[in-house]
């Protein structure tokens, strides 16, 4: 099996290479290694996937549609489309970047797989296309037309775009909503690499809603385990599916939707005392109000998941944290 993963020196794309190397396949990795955060990491990244000759990588951005229909003459078994512009604080400042390559860029990724009959298009969405939606826990066929934030309408845009080839092309596609990724070779930007940071120089942290937001933390593995599952488990397309009472995260088209999240909802406040601990340093805060943009609690529910692939989360907060400050002190020191 030949698996494409585009944004492979990201921090998931990275994750899911390493795994899908170690399982024996063969992966083409693809990258812009763009400097919306600090490119050495992402660059220490790719050392160590090129290591494995199963693995090839090029530097391209998926905007450019020649640059990707030259990619796409490759064959490819399925595709894992995890590149995008992140972060919901930087659309705040910069729109046209998110409409560029989480818009253009998808679509560029989605005539490429119509046109080579790519087996499988896993994509990544994200908890935040549920934006002012307070139905908790957050399901698949909840409520998502009321986006807070840009990344966020740009995610359920692609939701929708992959039902469109879902449904004229027949192409079977999946989208992942990711609910607050963590673990070792996190991004820079992300909180718990902020709030390691400057808990490790003493430097005041920035608690938003006074720390009292909560969220669904996933430790990297939590996420990687079920996308491997789910490359030879193509959706096929709902018999049952009914136009007259629709349901969003299925339909008659080869499209599904799945919520990809950990176990128990974790305040932020207790995020920090976990990393306090295991910094051995206590944290300078800052509290502030909340910022636009921001949800004040996520919550998950994963049973879909579960019947789809036979798993569960299996890495507590307290392991995961554990885990990424053994990383990030051991990085930093090299």
């Amino acid at each position: 099996m030949r698996v494409l993963v585009t944004g492979a020196a990201g921090f998931i794309g990275y994750h899911l290479c390493k795994r899908l190397l170690k399982d024996g396949l063969q992966v083409a990795g693809i990258d812009s290694l763009n400097e919306y955060y600090d490119v050495r990491i992402k660059h220490a990244r790719l050392e160590q996937l090129q290591a494995n000759s199963a693995f090839s990588f090029e530097k391209l951005n998926l905007t450019c549609q020649k640059s990707t229909t030259e990619l796409f003459e490759q064959e490819f078994d399925a595709v894992v489309h995890l590149a995008a512009q992140a972060g919901v604080r930087h659309s705040l400042e910069h729109p046209r970047d998110y409409i560029d390559a989480n818009v253009l860029g998808f679509m560029n990724v989605l005539e490429g797989c119509r046109h080579s009959q790519v087996g499988h298009l896993i994509y990544a969405s994200s908890s935040s296309v549920y934006g002012a939606s307070t139905e908790l826990p957050f399901t698949e066929n909840g409520n998502t037309d009321h986006p807070i934030s840009l990344y966020a309408a740009t995610k359920k845009a692609n939701e929708l775009m992959a039902h469109s080839y879902s449904h004229l092309y027949q192409l079977p596609t999946t989208g992942l909503r990711f609910f607050t990724v963590y673990g070792p070779w996190g991004r820079p930007d992300m909180a718990l690499y902020i709030f390691a940071k400057a808990i490790s120089e003493g430097k005041p942290i920035r608690l938003f809603n006074s720390g009292n937001m909560r969220r669904s933390f996933t430790y990297v593995e939590d996420v990687v385990e079920p996308i491997v599952r789910l490359l030879s488990r193509r959706p096929t397309g709902d018999s049952t599916w009914n136009s007259a009472k629709p349901t969003s995260a299925t339909s008659n088209s080869p499209y599904r939707l799945l919520n990809i999240g950990g176990g128990d909802v974790v305040e932020l406040k207790q995020f920090v005392e976990l990393i306090e601990l295991n910094l051995g340093k206590q944290a300078v805060k800052e509290l502030l109000p909340m910022q636009p943009g921001d949800i004040p609690e996520t919550s998950v529910d994963t049973s879909i998941l579960r019947q789809t692939t036979d798993f569960s989360p299996q890495v507590s907060i307290e392991e995961g944290v554990r885990r990424f400050c053994e990383w990030f002190v051991s990085y930093h020191a090299a």
